[in-house]
C-alpha cells in the first residue's frame, strides 16, 4: 500500500484496498472486501467491513461504523455491498448498513455532510450534497434527493422518499414522502412551507421561488383533493420546461407509493 499512513495499531485485512494519500488512524478496522479511495482520512476506531466501496477525499471520525450488516431480520448473510462517492464527512458514532437482498446494495453520493449517531439503513439511496443532523435516522429503502436536509432526531419510515431541497425540522416523524423543495416539521410531520430561504442560499431565482410557493398554496393550503390540485397546476405550467421547479415537484408527487405528506 505505498503512500498509505496506517497506524501501527489499526487491524488491515489483507484483501483490503486503500487509496494513496489515505491515513488510517489508531485502532481503525478495515475488513476483506473493502475498498478506500485516494486521499481518505480515518480517525481512531473507525470499522469499514462487508463489501464497501469508498471514494476519494473522505472523512471517517471515531467509532463510526461503514458498511456493517443490514439490521433487516430477513438478512441471512448474503453478499450484499455499500458504494460511497467522494468528500463526505462522516462525524462520530455514525452508522452506515449494506442491503439485504442477494447483490443489494446502499448507495450514498458526493459531498454530504452526515453529522453524530446519525444513521442510514439497509437498502437506501441518498444523493449528493445531503446534511443529516445529529442523530438522524432513515430507515430501509428510503431514498434522499440532491442537497436535501435531514434535521436532528428526525426517524424517516422506511421507503418514503425526501425530495431534494427538502428539509425537515428537528425531532420529525416522516412517515409519507416530503415533496422536494419543501419544509416538513412535527410529530406526524406537516408540509409547513416552501424552504425558500435554502433555494435562495443555493442561487435559484426569486421567479422560480414564487411559482413554487403558488404551488405550494394549490397543494398543502386549498381545499383541494391531491389529484385535483396536480390537474389544476398542470394546467396552469404546461408551458415550463419539464426541469422547472414546479414540473419536478408535480413528478416526484405522481410517482408518489406511499403518499405525501400534508
Amino acid at each position: 500500500m505505498p503512500n498509505v499512513d496506517i497506524h501501527p495499531t489499526a487491524v488491515i485485512d489483507p484483501g483490503a484496498i486503500i487509496g494513496d494519500e489515505t491515513k488510517v488512524g489508531p485502532y481503525c478496522v478495515i475488513r476483506e472486501d473493502v475498498k478506500i479511495g485516494h486521499g481518505c482520512m480515518l480517525h481512531d476506531h473507525v470499522s469499514i467491513e462487508g463489501a464497501t466501496i469508498i471514494g476519494d477525499q473522505n472523512t471517517f471520525h471515531s467509532h463510526s461504523v461503514i458498511g456493517g450488516q443490514s439490521q433487516d431480520l430477513k438478512y441471512s448473510g448474503e453478499p450484499t455491498h455499500l458504494e460511497i462517492g467522494n468528500q463526505n464527512i462522516f462525524r462520530e458514532f455514525v452508522t452506515v448498513n449494506r442491503g439485504t437482498d442477494p447483490g443489494s446494495k446502499t448507495q450514498i453520493g458526493s459531498h454530504g455532510t452526515f453529522l453524530a449517531y446519525s444513521h442510514i439503513a439497509h437498502d437506501c439511496v441518498v444523493g449528493d450534497h445531503v446534511i443529516f443532523s445529529n442523530n438522524g435516522t432513515l430507515a430501509g429503502h428510503v431514498q434522499m434527493g440532491d442537497y436535501a436536509i435531514l434535521g436532528g432526531l428526525t426517524a424517516v419510515h422506511q421507503f418514503c422518499r425526501i425530495g431534494a431541497h427538502a428539509i425537515t425540522g428537528g425531532c420529525s416523524k416522516i412517515v409519507q414522502d416530503v415533496p422536494p423543495f419543501m419544509i416538513a416539521d412535527g410529530n406526524p410531520a406537516e408540509i409547513r412551507s416552501v424552504n425558500a430561504i435554502g433555494l435562495q442560499r443555493r442561487g435559484f431565482a426569486d421567479e422560480d421561488i414564487r411559482s413554487l410557493k403558488e404551488a405550494y398554496k394549490t397543494i398543502f393550503l386549498r381545499k383541494m383533493t391531491v389529484a385535483d390540485a396536480l390537474e389544476d397546476l398542470k394546467n396552469n405550467s404546461a408551458e415550463l420546461d419539464s426541469e422547472h421547479p414546479v414540473n419536478i415537484l408535480l413528478t416526484f408527487i405522481e410517482s408518489s407509493e406511499r403518499g405525501i405528506i400534508r
